[in-house]
């Protein structure tokens, strides 16, 4: 099989990353007859600084023809957060639809939990976030800027196909998992009108899987769960805020969010999904090649897996899980002294 990927490299440890993935991606290809056609583009922060925005008016027909977008990194200093943010990967995942967010928490072997006396095994859970509209609309604005009578306005957009279509990916996902159990993440005791329509369609839905156990919990509660019991969790779905919340403390609970990978994905297969390893550009370590490739190598597994290349996508994570087991390999952040090549060429070597 072949695919056309497109590929934005991005910011600061973007580049690097990316090249590790690809270099994964064409030694797992070659062992399972799956081949890719790769088209890089230069955006981001630095075509910013030339273009005055993160990406050209077209690219999103540019981007419309491919199987799957593989993103690095957005973000570098001298450029706004929000700029960087909304002129490209919202825009993305807006277009194409990619209205679930997934990220797994899961404790890799040889991965230590900054928690006590958890293990392989005790971590193991997805979070979906809804991904395109809720608390992150552009709706909203701001009055009297500069006097005291300045004002700001957000304006949370909840709609029954928008909570309905993700709620319902995540009862699905739960169905195919061994717990089968789905927990919802509302705040409906202070969220007057929003909370309690997502509450009531989740309710609703949860009647369509009598197989699938069901529970919810107030989003404060549930982050101490998150520490204090992560073993309770199975799939979390949650609406843009509290799911992007939730997406980075699920990794550092198993972890750290150096190793978290995730996926924008379009259920529908109607445009491409977007993967993306969410440890950030870190531009602090940018170009001293110790940066950690194995969010992008386990985010390349997950595009396998959308794919349905589950054999590959398989083989890819067992030799991931092998290098982190073995402790012979670490980059920095995990410990080690390894660099980004040689964590590469090591599960490149453990391929099987």
């Amino acid at each position: 099989m072949r695919y056309e990927i497109a590929v934005i490299p991005g910011d600061g440890i973007g580049p690097e990353v990316i090249a590790a993935g690809l270099q994964v991606l064409e030694a797992v290809g070659s062992r399972y007859d799956i081949a890719f056609h790769w088209r890089s583009v230069s955006w981001g922060c630095e075509y910013y600084t030339q273009h005055g925005r993160m990406m050209p008016e077209d690219a999103i027909e540019r981007l419309r023809p491919h199987d799957a977008i593989f993103l690095g990194a957005v973000g570098y200093p001298g450029v706004p957060d929000h700029v960087s943010l909304w002129g490209l990967l919202i825009p993305i995942r807006r277009h194409f639809q990619q209205y679930v967010n997934l990220r797994p928490a899961r404790l890799l072997r040889g991965v230590t939990s900054p928690l006590a006396g958890r293990g392989v095994g005790d971590i193991d859970f997805f979070i979906v976030r809804e991904n395109v509209e809720g608390e992150y609309s552009e709706i909203g604005g701001r009055l009297y800027q500069g006097t005291d009578l300045e004002m700001a306005v957000q304006e949370t957009v909840f709609t029954r196909r928008g909570v309905d279509r993700v709620i319902r990916f995540a009862f699905e996902l739960a169905r195919k998992r061994p717990k089968k159990h789905l927990t919802s993440a509302t705040k409906s005791n202070g969220i007057i009108h929003t909370m309690p329509f997502w509450d009531e369609r989740f309710a609703t839905i949860a009647e369509e899987y009598p197989d699938v156990a069901a529970d919810q919990y107030h989003i404060d509660i549930l982050t101490a769960h998150f520490v204090q019991h992560p073993d309770w969790f199975d799939v979390v779905v949650a609406s843009n805020l509290f799911g992007d919340i939730l997406s980075d403390l699920g990794p550092a609970v198993a972890g750290g969010i150096g190793i978290a990978p995730s996926a924008n994905i379009n259920p529908e297969r109607e445009f491409p999904s977007m993967f993306e390893p969410v440890h950030g550009s870190a531009p602090d370590i940018a170009g001293k090649g110790i940066a950690n490739p194995i969010a992008t190598f386990w985010t390349a597994s997950m595009m396998l897996e959308h794919f349905e290349e589950h054999e590959a996508a398989q083989a890819l994570m067992r030799a991931v899980e092998a290098v982190t087991a073995s402790g012979e390999c670490s980059t920095p952040d995990l410990g080690g002294t390894a660099t980004t090549s040689d964590v590469t060429d090591a599960v490149i070597a453990s391929l099987s």
